[in-house]
């Protein structure tokens, strides 16, 4: 096997693609034994990386399929997963407070997200993408790490932790409820309309509809500016066919396993992140119920006046978040209202 490349913006080489799982193995793999808590840094990124640069590259898993990582920082290392329309831009104020605070930070884009793939005929279920961000994780030698999921990519973080605990030491989702597919009937009846986008605006329709969705998801949404829905559009723009034909597949996909009887599988603790404001893309009651009764350890952590988008509107509060999921620490700083349940004891509680 030909030596690592380790220099800043430059991708792995991707002339190795076979393995198991119904997943080809990244050429990464198996070169860097998983880390344990306390270890020295890989020596990928320790060549790689200092702590105010970063790394960003893209992990083969298959010849049409290779996923997007952004790497910063030294220390105690921070998976960010994105959700539908996220990409790692939009933890580009969560992840630099993050490395202030002492971590390390990966963000991994799932496939047809950020600058990953967008192979046509995909499987784009969320159980599929779990497993690739799994693959993913692998080939970096991570395990037993704290993940930042927000939105969808919190139900796919949630099939994560079930389905490789060993990845997982806690969770702290963002907006991201336990749902059970990827995308909504809203989004499902617009991808119909898919094939008139390019005649009726392009780019500049998806903008338009990008910035409605995020002001109708946000608290305070003073942060959605031009150059913030540019910087949400920007891969969708580089290759417009390529997203819409990506999101068409995702609009047909049906998952294969429902996440809702594998939940009491999750062993880490589970922390949700819930804004007060009223929004677009909450995650419902009955959904924050079902992790109560479910999981063996989960607290909710409200924050007040936040939307949706609660990385962009407080990320300082993420920050806190992830200092308490690392610590198994309950308490919430002010603004911050936290409830810690235990999933075996709710369990037993009536439906409201």
């Amino acid at each position: 096997m030909k030596p690592l490349e380790t220099e800043p913006r430059h991708g792995p080489r991707q002339d190795r693609a076979t393995g198991g799982c119904g997943l080809a193995a990244s050429p990464y793999a198996k070169i860097q034994r998983p880390r344990t808590r306390g270890e020295s840094r890989r020596p990928l990124l320790l060549l790689a990386l200092v702590a105010d640069t970063s790394l960003s590259f893209k992990v083969p898993l298959s010849p049409a399929e290779s996923l997007h990582v952004v790497i910063a920082g030294e220390g105690d290392p921070v998976v960010l997963i994105p959700g539908l329309f996220g990409s790692a831009y939009g933890f580009r104020n969560l992840a630099p407070l993050l490395v202030q605070a002492g971590h390390e930070t990966i963000v991994i884009e799932p496939l047809g997200i950020g600058s990953s793939s967008r192979p046509e005929r995909a499987d784009y279920s969320l159980m599929a993408q779990a497993d690739r961000v799994a693959a993913a994780m692998d080939s970096l030698g991570l395990s037993e790490t704290v993940v930042v999921a927000h939105s969808a990519g919190g139900s796919l973080a949630l099939r994560l932790a079930y389905r490789r605990p060993e990845l997982v030491r806690a969770l702290v989702s963002i907006e991201g409820g336990p749902t059970e597919t990827l995308t909504t009937p809203e989004f499902r009846r617009a991808m119909r309309l898919a094939p008139w986008i390019k005649i009726f605006g392009g780019i500049k329709l998806i903008r338009w509809k990008i910035r409605g969705m995020l002001i109708a998801s946000s608290g305070d949404a003073s942060w959605v500016t031009d150059d913030v829905v540019r910087g949400y559009t920007d891969d969708a723009a580089k290759n417009l066919d390529g997203t819409l034909k990506a999101y068409l597949a995702m609009a047909r996909v049906r998952e294969r396993e429902r996440l809702a009887p594998h939940l009491g599988e999750i062993a880490c603790a589970v922390r949700l992140m819930i804004g007060t404001a009223q929004h677009d893309g909450d995650v419902g009651p009955q959904e924050v119920v079902l992790l109560g009764r479910t999981l063996h350890s989960f607290a909710v952590d409200t924050v007040a006046g936040a939307g949706h988008f609660l990385h962009e509107e407080q990320p300082r509060a993420v920050v806190a978040a992830v200092a308490r999921a690392s610590a198994g620490d309950p308490v919430a700083p002010g603004g911050v209202h936290s409830e810690r349940v235990t999933g075996r004891a709710h369990r037993r509680a009536p439906s409201p």
